[in-house]
């Protein structure tokens, strides 16, 4: 291993630590979902165990509307990781991003940490993962096809990362050329392709222009939840003591960037709504997801499923993977049967409040 990819290693594994162990979650902003509120229903006229909790993504059917969301690949332990999260999946036959899967490409030694995935999940739909700045610099089509073969991927997530990347001790703030390089990657591949933000949310103005490069899915990951942007300003002052990038007044702001989550949802939908050509677009909700009922509330903003990344990964490292899921699919029939939705496409049509504030 040369010392690009030995550097590059030790980053995974250092994210991976910081969002166990660091306070690196947004302050002073939230994703929204305590200002919206589930009408309630006094006469459900549904019975609560035959509420159906099975939905389709990607023309997959799926057992719930939840995916574990890009985490870890690319280092030594990952692939321990990749296949108790890929266990997990599997049993309960929900989707499964991987995570970036830049290192792959660079060193053959990491392909096991990503390829145990699809060995361990054979049936659920499984997501491929490279970054935007990777798109932007030209990565070639053989490359993007061997990371899909790599994990037998079902679509590709394109993560879109600036603010990460701008914090980021050796980030790539290349994003030059992105949108021409994606729709001419997309067209090219066998697979659909899903763009997702990686914590600072994707506006619907946004949302439009990476459908028109090809983005067959939004996961809008918003503003809310686990902040990169301070996962990256830690390795920032352990790496140099300080940080003097930016003005002291400004950095609160751009530690806390985004679009809070819920604000992408309802702005997405209410855009999928007027211009009938983006209706078949669908949407996961990410970003900050916290328990079922923020599902709810998701999915009744405009989102096909939700998903969750750091929580999830704490839950692993605490050993209640599955129990956490299945806590929070719980939680999510309580909100159905109190708005009387038996069927996720009822809960999309149940009627939402919000509360200013």
């Amino acid at each position: 291993m040369n010392q690009t990819e030995h550097l590059t290693a030790e980053r995974k594994h250092h994210h991976v630590e910081i969002c166990l162990h660091d306070d690196v979650r947004f302050s002073g902003k939230t994703t929204g979902f305590e200002h919206i509120e589930l009408e309630h229903n006094a006469v459900p006229e549904i019975n609560f165990s035959e509420i159906d909790l099975t939905t389709t993504f990607l023309g997959h059917r799926i057992n719930y509307p939840f995916m574990i969301s890009s985490m870890t690949g690319g280092y030594t332990k990952a692939a321990d990781l990749n296949r108790s999260i890929a266990e997990t999946s599997e049993k309960l036959k929900i989707p499964l991003g991987v995570g970036s899967m830049r290192q792959a490409l660079e060193n053959d030694n990491f392909r096991q940490s990503f390829s145990i995935v699809r060995q361990a999940a054979p049936s659920i739909p499984v997501l491929a993962n490279i970054g935007a700045p990777e798109i932007a610099g030209g990565v070639s089509k053989q490359d993007i096809l061997s990371l899909i073969d790599m994990v037998a991927a079902d679509a590709l997530i394109v993560h879109l990362n600036p603010a990460q990347e701008l914090f980021q001790p050796e980030g790539n703030t290349d994003f030059s050329h992105f949108l021409n390089n994606l729709e001419e990657i997309g067209s090219a591949l066998p697979i659909p392709i899903i763009a997702k933000e990686v914590g600072c949310g994707i506006s619907a103005e946004t949302a439009k222009k990476l459908i028109d490069a090809g983005a067959a899915v939004i996961d809008v990951a918003g503003a809310g939840g686990l902040s990169w942007q301070k996962v990256e300003e830690v390795r920032y002052l352990r790496q140099f003591g300080e940080d003097r990038r930016f003005s002291p007044s400004a950095l609160d702001t751009l530690l806390n960037w985004g679009i809070p989550t819920s604000r992408c949802l309802a702005d997405i939908a209410a855009m999928k709504r007027r211009e009938p050509r983006y209706e078949p677009i669908e949407i996961i909700a990410s970003g900050g997801i916290a328990n079922g009922i923020d599902i709810a509330k998701a999915i009744a903003l405009g989102a096909d499923i939700a998903a969750s990344a750091g929580m999830m990964l704490k839950a692993l490292h605490h050993n209640i993977l599955e129990q956490t899921i299945l806590t929070w699919m719980n939680d999510l029939k309580a909100a159905m049967f109190l708005t009387g939705s038996r069927t996720i496409r009822d809960l999309q049509q149940t009627r939402t409040i919000i509360h200013h504030g």
